[in-house]
């Protein structure tokens, strides 16, 4: 057809100016998208002027974006710091401290209304107001000009000149403006990590709500099982506190409580020394549909909190350090990867902080926050794992009005006023009230607040069926639309003012064992496990943290908080805390297992992860030290090691179950997979190859430890399934002996199941599941096919809007590993197999050449959606690669792809 015979026709011409205006249009918006993107990204090289230097500050960057910041002063060099994570990250930021302050709704509306409730209830951001009076004036100082250093990057940049997010929230809230960053912002984030390393917070609430709901004390028992010892090690093997000082040396001995009573009943410590628990009818018991209710709606409004770095018992964290006499180069090595949620940009952000001060240090740093949170400075190198110590308790409060009860007297709640900003609508004033043991959680949600009407416990603290409102005090009133009865109060140490800030620099320029201990004994929340190395050769590991000392209970259970014998009685001690340089062995490990053995006479926790993580480490150690010296690639490997420390256990029992019974062809040959399968779990791998047979029988594994799980403890409410982690490995080992426990029978059907009953019909249920999703040949079966990881955007990532999420979230990739792996890439079972939590960076340093450590992070340094520094470290992540974690300044230089001088 003559193209010129169509356009020569009326209708042709209107058909071609059509396309030709469509084609113009899409490219007009192209290109507007283009320049919307691309506008807020940062400048990288060149020169800018950055008010407040007293001198040029050199930024070197690699190809990945990680600057390395040369100063001459501390105060230069701070400023630059905050300068550099505004131009990558200033969203993150933002939302952090909206966040931390309890703001949310000025950003996104009165759907955020009920969480910043929540949020100004506990006061992050009134403690961490606290804390700056109590802080160095070293610590002030440079808080302040990081702060400076942010502002003056502000001053040049808003809206979605400032990032995308900003002209994505501006369609939604016009009004927004950014306002100045305030060195308490930085403060306020701490309370935020301690929040989602908070501990056995979690555990506590959901004991009391399996109770409520309906389990027996025993059946909730049953699934906190005592932690290993007899097979996990714990971090600290010998050692006991001698003259008020933890001594590595003294032989433990037992601690006998003096005090128990005759009828007490003893909890294992488990990394806390035996702890007497009163019997029940003693301690505030939760059942009831009344105290259900108010349980459930606990767990449900502290669950919709924003979790910024994770939380649940799959989160944790890998460390270990092994001394020079195992290594190639005769120096330590020392490796960290923390497990924490996966977000979009990933939660570090890397760089080197160097000047012609006290500072010379590299490693991992939260936006937002100065300094170095872990890494190495010229002399020693550092790691954290969460100590998970059990810092949090709730107290069942006797309330009238704004009174409480407490050993029969009434006493005043302490009272504040908030108001809440709502874009969109009128400002929301709450009361917050707390009692002596902390704020009131319950007043934070309409659903607790009526708590009153129908208290969960009658006034001798036994179950009470109805209703039983005590008498007002003299003078008492309601307040607001709360009931007098009954409210749950939060203890909590990050609820205290503490120096964790002045610790963070303190830990930046330590040069020995002796200040790295001065400066853990300040970093009192979160606690963590700390490990060390140093040039000389000295490894160590440090307790450190606020750990309560409790009166009567042990935490593990809702406490009476009308009897101030379950109050706090003060906090172990730091040169009690547990420690350890140089042991015999010649590396420590710490994988969140317990610290240390029973006898300790502390109570730490009883609610540790099982050590399979830990223990995998410590074979893989003394097998690498047995085939000679141990080299930072060793290490490496070590770190992405996929081997599922529960298969060997449960694989037998369920080919034994399959044997004794006829089953489907499909399932048999499911099963063959396993014979002589390694244990391993990689993501994926080719028909034929070691590494695809491996994959096909994970793939299997995984399914069946799924479906085993739902079939075993069907008795668990659905909002309380059993998430497969390592405790669930503990429950299922210890049934595994028991083929006729009421475990093993399922609710609902009229025939008495047994453990092989329910081993078969999860095997049969694996296998039709894989054959409907990946076809009907086992071999053919992949575990990363199942096992996704899609890296979402912490605050628009979830929106529900297709577009957006595209604009800010990764694609997803297949991983290997798995939960209560070495390669931690956790999911929940209870849901599917989607990660939902990772090994968020990994560091391997190199105490005898500082220039051969390695890094990685998730996904990238930048924070600005589709910079080419937004993802470009995953892949690397993904298959267990690093990047050189450059250190002398002539290398450095020599790996720079972009310089940038920041004038005065």
């Amino acid at each position: 057809m003559n193209p010129a015979r169509i356009l020569s026709s009326r209708a042709g011409r209107i058909a071609f100016w059509a396309v030709a205006v469509l084609i113009t249009l899409t490219l007009v918006l192209t290109l507007a998208a283009v320049w919307t993107v691309r506008r807020a990204f940062p400048q990288h090289d060149g020169a800018l002027r950055l008010p407040g230097l007293t001198a040029s500050v050199t930024v070197y960057r690699d190809d990945h974006g990680i600057p390395q910041i040369y100063a001459t002063t501390a105060e230069d060099l701070f400023r630059a710091q905050g300068y550099l994570h505004a131009q990558d990250r200033f969203w993150e930021m933002d939302f952090r401290r909206h966040v931390t302050g309890g703001r949310l709704a000025e950003l996104f509306g009165e759907s955020q209304l009920e969480t910043d409730i929540y949020l100004r209830t506990m006061g992050w951001r009134r403690v961490a107001e606290q804390e700056w009076d109590i802080l160095g004036s070293s610590t002030k100082r440079y808080l302040q000009v990081y702060a400076d250093g942010v502002n003056a990057w502000l001053d040049e940049h808003d809206g979605g000149r400032a990032s995308l997010e900003y002209a994505v929230l501006g369609l939604q809230n016009s009004d927004y403006e950014i306002e100045a960053w305030h060195p308490v912002d930085s403060l306020a984030w701490l309370k935020a990590m301690a929040w989602d390393l908070r501990g056995n917070m979690g555990d506590e609430i959901a004991r009391a709500a399996l109770l409520a709901e309906g389990l027996t004390r025993q059946q909730v028992e049953d699934l906190y099982p005592a932690y290993p010892f007899d097979r996990n090690t714990p971090i600290v093997t010998e050692g006991d506190i001698v003259a008020g000082a933890f001594d590595q040396e003294a032989a433990a001995s037992p601690h006998p409580d003096d005090d128990a009573d005759p009828g007490a009943t003893e909890t294992a410590g488990a990394g806390g020394g035996a702890v007497t628990a009163r019997p029940i009818d003693t301690v505030v018991s939760t059942t009831g549909a009344a105290a259900a209710r108010t349980v459930t709606a606990l767990s449900g409004g502290l669950s919709r909190l924003p979790t910024l770095l994770g939380a649940g018992r799959g989160i944790g964290s890998n460390s270990w350090v092994i001394d020079g006499d195992l290594t190639d180069t005769g120096k330590p090595i020392l490796a960290n990867d923390p497990h924490l949620g996966p977000t979009m940009p990933g939660i570090w952000y890397q760089n080197g902080l160097h000047c012609e001060c006290e500072f010379d240090v590299a490693g991992f740093s939260f936006s937002g926050l100065p300094g170095v949170v872990i890494g190495h400075n010229s002399r020693i190198a550092w790691g954290f794992t969460n100590l998970n110590p059990d810092v949090t308790d709730l107290y069942l409060e006797r309330v009238n009005g704004d009174r409480v009860q407490v050993d029969g007297e009434w006493q005043p709640l302490e009272t504040r006023s908030e108001t809440i900003k709502v874009a969109g609508g009128e400002d929301v004033t709450i009361t917050v009230r707390a009692s002596g043991h902390g704020p009131l959680l319950s007043d934070a949600s309409a659903e607790l607040r009526d708590i009153g009407l129908a208290p969960p416990v009658d006034p001798a603290g036994s179950p009470a069926p109805v209703a039983a409102t005590p008498q007002p005090a003299p003078g008492a009133t309601n307040n607001d639309d709360r009931q007098d009865g009954y409210a749950i109060a939060l203890s909590w140490t990050a609820l205290r003012p503490g120096r964790t800030a002045d610790a963070i620099f303190a830990l930046n320029t330590a040069q020995d064992w002796t200040e790295f201990r001065a400066a853990a004994a300040m970093f009192e929340v979160p606690a963590q496990n700390l490990i060390y190395a140093d040039t000389d050769g000295t490894i160590g590991y440090q307790a450190p943290g606020l750990v309560p000392v409790r009166g009567e209970g042990d935490g593990r259970w809702m406490a009476p908080g009308w009897d101030s014998s379950y109050d706090w009685q003060g906090f172990i001690p730091f040169e009690e805390l547990p420690s350890a340089i140089d042991p015999p062995a010649g590396y420590l490990v710490t994988a969140n297992q317990a610290v240390i053995g029973p006898s300790y006479p502390h109570m730490l926790t009883s609610d540790w992860s099982y050590g399979y993580r830990s223990q995998r480490i410590n074979e893989l150690i003394e097998s690498a030290k047995d085939a000679g010296k141990i080299t930072v690639a060793d290490v490496q490997t070590m770190q992405f090691d996929n081997r599922n420390g529960f298969a060997p256990t449960l694989v037998p029992a369920v080919e034994a179950a399959l044997d004794a019974a006829d089953v489907s062809s499909l399932t048999r040959a499911a099963a063959d997979l396993w014979e002589n399968w390694d244990h391993q779990q990689p993501a994926e791998g080719e028909a034929d190859t070691d590494e695809g047979r491996s994959s096909a029988a994970a793939a299997y594994y995984n399914a069946v430890w799924r479906h085993l799980l739902l079939e075993t403890l069907d008795e668990l409410p659905e909002d309380r399934r059993s998430d497969g982690n390592d405790q669930a490995y503990e429950v299922v080992r210890g049934l595994l002996g028991q083929p006729d426990s009421p475990w093993w029978d399922r609710t609902g059907t009229e025939v008495v199941e047994g453990r092989d009953d329910i081993l078969r019909a999860a095997a049969e249920a694996a296998a039709g599941e894989l054959a409907r999703d990946q076809g009907d040949q086992p071999a053919e079966w992949r575990w990363g096919r199942m096992h996704t990881l899609t890296v979402r955007n912490q605050s628009f990532g979830t929106s529900g809007m297709g577009l957006v999420e595209w604009l800010f979230n990764a694609d997803p990739v297949a991983v290997s590993g798995g939960g209560a792996i070495v390669n931690a890439t956790g999911w929940n079972a209870a849901a599917g197999y989607e990660v939902n939590a990772v090994p968020s960076m990994r560091m391997i340093v190199d105490l005898a050449d500082l220039d051969a450590s390695r890094w990685i992070q998730l996904t990238g340094n930048s924070g600005h959606a589709f910079h080419r520094n937004y993802d470009d470290q995953l892949e690397l992540w993904r298959t267990g690669e690093t990047l050189p974690m450059r250190w002398e300044r002539a290398t450095i230089e020599a790996g720079a792809a972009q310089t940038l001088t920041l004038k005065p």
